[in-house]
């Protein structure tokens, strides 16, 4: 078994120079673009994709993912302009090269019982798949706080309700953590039938810390045991949040991007699975 590395390079500066110099240094030869000049790619001109197009070709570095924010809004807001941000994110996506794009399942109301919003969220999910059907794309759901998919059971729902092979599943351990998941006992199960790509971060159980993979609660080696075991071949994409950690992003500097890709070579190398 050999997987791909690649990572959040705008968690180590958001100067893409900046960027593929750390990603070199590490060996790591895609990224998943999130941002990069502090612009979000749902927000990218034509001339930044272009631009942002000839310095990965430049840099030898090709895109393993579009870390788009789609999905990340309130359930109840107009889903039209949302729709046009993913048309959007198509563009970036053809342009650079890869076929996955991250998404989310909308911010609900605190305090009001999910179920209340299961058919409205697969309503939109639906309608996002459908534009990635369009254009030849996956749709990679990933599980995080405070959205509908947040945990596994509700994860697995919208991917079998949407009924569509352009919507499979990301994995994002530390997310499931600060859910009150155990990721690999209560979820990896559900979701491998569905996953495409692993989001590498851990935190601690009691107080939601995120540090790097092996380091907390994220029971990182059992996972990536099974998925060795089970033949995964896709992408493990950093996304360290060491520096800062929010609602739509986070940081770790070059030196917190390299403690994150160390910890997680470590791993791979102790359950034998190979990278490049």
């Amino acid at each position: 078994m050999t997987v791909i590395l690649s990572g959040f390079a705008d968690e180590i500066s958001p100067d893409p120079q900046a960027q593929f110099a750390t990603l070199a240094a590490e060996s790591i030869s895609h990224l998943e673009l999130r941002s990069a000049w502090s612009v979000n790619v749902a927000d990218f001109t034509a001339a930044q994709r272009a631009a942002f197009r000839a310095m990965t070709g430049d840099a030898g570095v090709r895109v393993s993912a579009i870390g788009s924010p789609i999905g990340k809004i309130p359930v109840g807001a107009s889903l039209a302009p949302e729709l046009d941000r993913m048309r959007r994110v198509a563009d970036v996506a053809a342009e650079l090269g890869t076929a996955i794009v991250r998404v989310f399942s909308f911010f609900l109301p605190a305090g009001e019982p999910p179920e209340r919003y299961r058919g409205q969220v697969i309503d939109r999910l639906g309608a996002l798949t459908r534009i990635a059907e369009e254009r030849g794309l996956v749709l990679a759901h990933e599980n995080e706080k405070e959205i509908y998919g947040d945990v596994p059971d509700r994860c697995t729902d919208l991917i079998t309700a949407v009924g569509s092979p352009a919507l499979r599943a990301t994995f994002d351990p530390a997310n499931f953590v600060q859910c009150g998941v155990r990721p690999f006992s209560g979820a990896y199960a559900l979701l491998r039938p569905y996953l495409i790509y692993l989001q590498v971060k851990d935190a601690v159980a009691a107080t939601g810390e995120v540090v790097p993979a092996g380091q907390g609660d994220g029971e990182l080696r059992e996972t990536l045991a099974a998925l060795r075991d089970s033949g995964f071949a896709g992408f493990m994409s950093l996304e360290p949040h060491l520096a800062q950690a929010g609602r739509f992003g986070g940081f770790s500097g070059p030196e917190g991007f390299h403690r994150a890709a160390e910890a997680l070579k470590f791993l791979l190398n102790e359950a034998s699975i190979s990278w490049q």
